[in-house]
């Protein structure tokens, strides 16, 4: 299966939304809006397979040595087959390119990052995620996430 990742463009608004809405319906993303995707679609990659949508992942500038990736999903039948892996690695090659020294992400897939080698980290070591973005969430008193976290220095 040859995946290939590239940068999304404001034609991609339309399934980055619905992938999207489909994690945060099952309460494992924050939702985002046609519109926030559309102001921040330069943030986004998509996998495509076959010229089929079948992922995306976003990375999110949280201050001058951090990002955050965020949005990581794959579409439903294609999830086990290396596409997270994939887009986590453009995500993280592209943190290399903007020279900044550590990524982060929160998620639920511990064992997935472990893999490709970050460490479970406390999330209180990240204010800057917590007045980004977790001032919004409604789990912010009884968030259930993990934090993790790469250096690339």
């Amino acid at each position: 299966m040859t995946v290939s990742c590239r940068r999304a463009t404001t034609d991609d608004v339309g399934s980055l939304y619905d992938i999207i809405q489909s994690y945060a319906e099952k309460g494992i993303m924050l939702p985002r809006s046609k519109e926030a995707l559309a102001r921040q679609i330069d943030t986004f990659v998509i996998a495509e397979y076959e010229g089929q949508f079948v992922g995306c992942g976003s990375l999110f500038r949280l201050g001058q040595d951090l990002v955050e990736i965020r949005s990581l999903g794959v579409t439903d039948g294609y999830k086990g087959q290396g596409i997270g892996r994939k887009l986590v690695t453009f995500l993280t090659d592209e943190a290399r390119e903007q020279r900044i020294p550590k990524i982060m992400a929160l998620t639920y897939e511990v064992a997935f990052f472990e893999k490709i080698g970050f460490t479970v980290v406390p999330k209180e070591i990240f204010p800057e995620k917590v007045w980004t973005d977790c001032v919004n969430c409604k789990k912010q008193n009884n968030c259930d996430e993990i934090a993790v976290l790469k250096r690339l220095d």
